[in-house]
């Protein structure tokens, strides 16, 4: 097998809610976000980092050393993409989740480049006037909240897919840090508190009755945020692949 590098991992990730409504803000990982604005551009003063081998780049640090880890073990950047993408879906799900989808583009060392298309597609009953009522008038926010609002997810099978064409080491090696990181819980930094907080009244509107991802008082930096639920669905993913996912 050959060893992929660079590759460069691309995903758009969408919950199976749909869009999150304007008044609630990003559910964002950074607490020093040391980007500027001059004249109308972003830059960022921070430090370059540099390797002589390979890198691992991704919205979360967390995600990024499960990464590093898995290319020490002997895995290839493709193993790494993956362990990252489930690993994200953990730590910070507005980076990527797997109730979303997206693309996956890499170049090998030999040049040769390639892609993969795992964007979610729309229901088989999906239809022209899905969000029209009976006078042919669009429903307000019916395409943006709710289960009409939300594609088939195709990470996991892209995932899958990718592990299939290009992976190294055994599928359930790289669910492993995912898995582990559900069950046990991760440390919230500031603006992942704040995040979860603004989106309170989304969850409570769209899930009534169910507590997931809520607390009787306000999230806080240092809250330990354990997902066993989630934990439950990367272990099917980790036993059964995406049939894990969509079927079980």
């Amino acid at each position: 097998m050959k060893f992929f590098f660079p590759l460069v991992f691309l995903m758009y990730g969408f919950g199976l809610g749909a869009q999150i409504p304007k008044r609630s803000g990003n559910y964002q990982y950074n607490n020093d976000d040391s980007s500027k604005i001059v004249g109308g551009r972003f830059y960022s003063d921070k430090k370059p980092v540099l390797a002589k081998k390979a890198m691992v780049c991704s919205a979360h640090p967390v995600a990024s050393q499960i990464g590093n880890e898995i290319m020490k073990k002997g895995g290839n950047a493709v193993d790494a993409a993956i362990a990252v993408q489930f690993a994200l879906a953990v730590v910070h799900p507005s980076a990527g989740n797997i109730g979303g989808g997206g693309f996956m583009v890499f170049r090998d060392k030999n040049g040769k480049s390639s892609t993969l298309d795992f964007r979610e597609k729309a229901p088989a009953l999906a239809s022209r006037d899905m969000f029209l009522d009976s006078s042919g008038n669009v429903k307000k926010g019916l395409s943006f909240t709710g289960h009409l609002a939300s594609g088939i997810p195709g990470t996991v099978r892209g995932m899958e897919e990718a592990y299939r064409k290009y992976g190294k080491l055994k599928w359930q090696e790289l669910l492993a840090p995912a898995i582990e990181l559900a069950e046990k819980g991760v440390i919230l930094t500031s603006k992942e508190a704040k995040g979860l907080n603004r989106i309170k009244a989304d969850f409570q509107m769209l899930n009534p009755g169910v507590s997931y991802l809520q607390k009787s008082s306000e999230w806080k930096e240092g809250d330990r945020l354990i997902q066993k639920d989630l934990a439950g669905a990367l272990r099917l993913i980790s036993k059964s692949g995406a049939d894990g996912f969509i079927k079980e």
